[in-house]
């Protein structure tokens, strides 16, 4: 039996954090989790103003960096999202709302990155893929509001759904 893969992490957020791998890359996720987007599509897209992984990119394959729309200035630059808008809520908020877990301090699509690779947490896997779901309910909102394939219409909702790896560049 092949013993797990274990990543240490070293980022200006964590150092010394430590995960195994227990599940397949890309595979084994929940039933109810059905991301229309992996984490390397994501990136390469356009997500978070380019700047959410300008300093852990050790930590994850090299390929999902391959033509990823990353910020060169270290700031958060709308431009570089997909709908070049701003669909962010600072850091400080998530932490205000109880969203960040302390083992992936920058959120859902920290946490989505390493699920993603094979990591499972009891219970904290739970949560985020809860929250995901609620997520949702843009989708209805778009459809409602907007003809099918209108970019221009709720470009903030789309962009917001993106980050959660829904494809909203199909509604």
């Amino acid at each position: 039996m092949r013993r797990p893969r274990v990543i240490v992490v070293r980022d200006l957020m964590q150092k010394g954090y430590r995960y195994e791998l227990a599940a397949r890359t890309g595979r084994d996720f929940d039933p109810r989790f059905k991301p229309e987007l992996t984490p390397a599509q994501l990136l390469r897209l356009g997500v978070f103003g380019g700047k959410y992984m300008t300093d852990c990119r050790r930590e994850f394959p090299a390929s999902w960096f391959r033509g990823a729309r990353l910020s060169s200035t270290g700031r958060h630059e709308a431009a570089l999202n997909y709908f070049k808008v701003n669909a962010s809520q600072p850091l400080a908020e998530w932490r205000r709302k109880g969203w960040i877990h302390p083992a992936d301090p920058r959120g859902w699509f920290q946490w989505y990155c390493r699920y993603y690779l094979g990591r499972r947490i009891p219970g904290v896997d739970d949560v985020q893929i809860r929250r995901w779901l609620g997520i949702r309910r843009h989708i209805a909102q778009l459809r409602r509001h907007c003809a099918p394939g209108d970019a221009a219409c709720r470009p903030v909702q789309r962009q917001a759904l993106l980050h959660w790896a829904y494809d909203s560049r199909r509604l």
